[in-house]
């Protein structure tokens, strides 16, 4: 097996090329090489890494990762290199998801790895910005030394080392103050755990809300860097129509899906299929 080597280059010119022709961005999180090969079959411009994806093809809900449960990077890690990027061409490009609060591991020797993979494009997931900050875990953590500070000190190295840096923060504040310090290539807006199917968050947000959400930051960080790419993810975006609406009625240079276009459909299907062999009859 030789895994296809992408540059940051070639990854910055074919988004903005694709942007230049008005064809929406697809970025996808996936925990399995087999939907990995499907998302660039389908035509996926990026397949996302990470230790929430895995246990969501476990039957998890991908927030679980946030509890300790798991070496996420190393469960990160082994999926990148083993499941995802040898089951895809190239044709799309990976981005790896490293927990850049990780008290364990050197930043600059994870990244090493990921670049000797093949991976040259990284995001700070997960991260501490998914508790509110006015939560007794959020508060406990930080003065533990998790920090939001350590996943913009990451971008930063990755960035230097040559990578092309995306990030996902879930509230303005953040937003601002990842853009202002870290000034990554790929914005994508966070606006809450995907709702729908079997273990989807019953999330407050409808469509609508989540759009309304996304203009409100875009509109703060694109005074910061001009030339971010913008894409959109979770809460009520769930279907095609949903990514539609927000293409929209917002500035979003594309979509970033997780469950929408992996644990979703897989319920879907399989319980479709696997509900019509239970039904067979004897003769």
């Amino acid at each position: 097996m030789i895994v296809k080597r992408w540059t940051k280059e070639a990854i910055l010119e074919k988004l903005w090329k694709k942007i230049g022709q008005k064809k929406p961005l697809t970025f996808a999180s996936c925990g399995t090489g087999l939907v990995a090969k499907l998302l660039e079959k389908a035509g996926y411009d990026c397949v996302n890494t990470f230790s929430g994806g895995r246990l969501r093809s476990d039957g998890w809900g991908s927030m679980s990762m946030l509890w300790p449960i798991l070496d996420s990077n190393a469960q990160m890690l082994e999926t990148t290199g083993r499941d995802v990027i040898t089951a895809i061409k190239g044709d799309a490009f990976v981005c790896a998801m490293i927990n850049a609060n990780d008290p364990l591991r050197d930043m600059h020797v994870i990244l090493e790895q990921l670049k000797a993979m093949g991976v040259i494009c990284v995001c700070n997931i997960p991260s501490i910005g998914d508790y509110d900050k006015d939560s007794h875990i959020y508060q406990v953590l930080v003065q533990s030394g998790i920090t939001l500070e350590n996943e913009i000190e990451m971008l930063k190295l990755a960035k230097e080392m040559g990578f092309v840096t995306a990030t996902m923060p879930y509230n303005l504040e953040d937003s601002i103050k990842i853009v202002k310090e870290a000034q990554p290539h790929i914005f994508c807006f966070h606006a809450g755990t995907t709702k729908g199917g079997l273990i989807g968050f019953d999330t407050p947000y409808t469509i609508e809300d989540t759009a309304r959400r996304t203009r409100e930051v875009f509109n703060e960080v694109i005074k910061i860097k001009k030339d971010l790419i913008l894409l959109t993810h979770g809460a009520s975006l769930v279907t095609p129509e949903d990514g539609q609406y927000i293409l929209d009625n917002t500035d979003s240079h594309g979509l970033w899906t997780g469950s929408a276009t992996e644990r979703i459909p897989i319920e879907k299907a399989v319980l479709e299929v696997a509900g019509k062999f239970v039904n067979l009859k004897m003769k």
